[in-house]
């Protein structure tokens, strides 16, 4: 096999490459412009962790943290018009692919702030506002799917702003992430929006739900609590999966789509193996399926290239064996949705920490210009 075999297998199976990586280095070398061209990269997610990291490393932000301190512009707004620029260079970088995939793919994702995770009139407004701070079509907004977060996404779908829906652990939270969807759609379409220019992903969570889990199941640790480590983030997922199928099907869906709507792909998000003793390629073979998309980090993305192997759609079968999965955990005295809940708790807080982080290191970097 060539380097890039499993990659285009991935790809001719409908499941679209998003890398889960952005840094202005990678834009400035061109690595992004490789990974489009070498390894059927065609979308790119970001979230506060990840531009914290970006911003930790070398001097690329220096040039333009100087001009915002001349500007005397305030810290949240550098830290969005930083993470923007970013952002807005990279839909330019995939604008080719968005108009290749007619607007399916060419998908770059910012984050509203996740310290307003919990507060939907916030939420809003901040996603109409990056919406038109970045300013490309091919942008996505990334909203939580906390409760809050439900009717947010709602009221920004309806006016054609296209959204990514982040941070989803449960089954049932994600039927009401689709509901929002719809509903959206609905209004949109009342409002007379051309329903073909929306888009949207729902990003479902999976290897943590296995980190969180064998760690319960080490506890336990019986012969019954090891055969299951490693079965449920997958077993999640195909069950979203099924999820998916049945809400993208009957009258009020094919009245959307009739109008030109699109369904809300199911997005395979943290692909990255935690564990070194899973296969590292484990989140991206066993999750196979038309109309979603894995948004891997690199590491993964390079793994698959060298040696994985995609043998066909393998997420969209194996239901009654990944409840049989959720029966065995029940067995042993874990509980599904409130795994899921203490995850979604979780993952806001670590958002919400990155977000912290990020915002002091920009600070800091403010300082020091003004020092000099």
């Amino acid at each position: 096999m060539t380097m890039t075999d499993a990659l285009a297998d991935l790809s001719a199976q409908g499941v679209s490459i998003w890398l889960d990586d952005i840094s202005r280095e990678r834009l400035i070398t061109g690595n992004l412009k490789e990974l489009i061209s070498s390894k059927h990269v065609v979308g790119v997610t970001s979230n506060p962790t990840i531009f914290q990291k970006a911003l930790e490393e070398g001097h690329v932000y220096d040039e333009q943290l100087h001009e915002l301190n001349i500007r005397e512009i305030d810290l949240d707004a550098a830290v969005r018009l930083i993470t923007s620029y970013d952002i807005r260079w990279a839909c330019d970088v995939l604008h080719q692919t968005y108009d290749s995939s007619r607007g399916q793919d060419g998908r770059v994702s910012i984050e509203v702030d996740p310290r307003i995770a919990h507060q939907t009139e916030r939420t809003i407004a901040e996603a109409k506002a990056l919406w038109w701070l970045v300013d490309r079509p091919n942008v996505m907004i990334k909203i939580p799917a906390t409760l809050a977060g439900l009717p947010a996404i709602t009221a920004a779908t309806a006016p054609g702003i296209s959204v990514n829906v982040t941070l989803i652990f449960g089954i049932d939270r994600y039927r009401k992430v689709m509901d929002a969807y719809l509903t959206g759609l609905e209004r949109a379409r009342t409002a007379g929006i051309d329903l073909s220019s929306i888009r949207s992903v729902a990003s479902f969570f999976v290897s943590r739900v296995d980190t969180e889990i064998d760690k319960r199941l080490d506890k336990i640790g019986t012969d019954a609590a090891k055969a299951v480590r490693g079965k449920a983030g997958i077993a999640n997922a195909r069950l979203a999966y099924e999820a998916f199928e049945q809400t993208f099907a009957g009258d009020r869906w094919e009245s959307l789509k009739a109008d030109g709507a699109h369904v809300q792909r199911p997005l395979w998000a943290s692909t990255g193996v935690k564990d070194p003793a899973y296969e590292d390629t484990m989140y991206v073979k066993q999750l196979v399926a038309p109309n979603t998309v894995n948004t891997m980090p690199e590491a993964t993305l390079n793994a698959v290239a060298d040696h994985g192997v995609i043998t066909g759609p393998t997420a969209n079968t194996g239901y009654d064996e990944a409840r049989g999965v959720f029966a065995d955990l029940s067995g042993l005295g874990i509980e599904i949705d409130e795994v899921t809940e203490v995850l979604e708790t979780e993952g806001v807080q670590k958002f919400m920490d990155s977000w912290s982080v990020l915002l002091e290191g920009v600070q800091r970097s403010l300082d020091a210009e003004a020092a000099q």
